[in-house]
């Protein structure tokens, strides 16, 4: 793979491998984020069913 890259101008495969990282980078914050909500959404309606659970016993 390194020498099929030779081929190209150094900035060129810097320059897209910066926009690669990032992209993943941003990628994994996305998930990260959204696996966050689905978590406090879990604790939510966990506690909600526990709390009327305990009313009800």
């Amino acid at each position: 793979m390194l020498n099929s890259l030779a081929a190209y101008p150094r900035w060129f495969v810097v320059g897209s491998l910066t926009i690669v990282t990032a992209a993943l980078i941003w990628s994994l914050a996305k998930i990260l984020k959204w696996s966050l909500y689905l978590l406090l959404a879990v604790v939510v309606i966990v506690g909600f069913a526990t709390t009327i659970w305990l009313v009800f016993h």
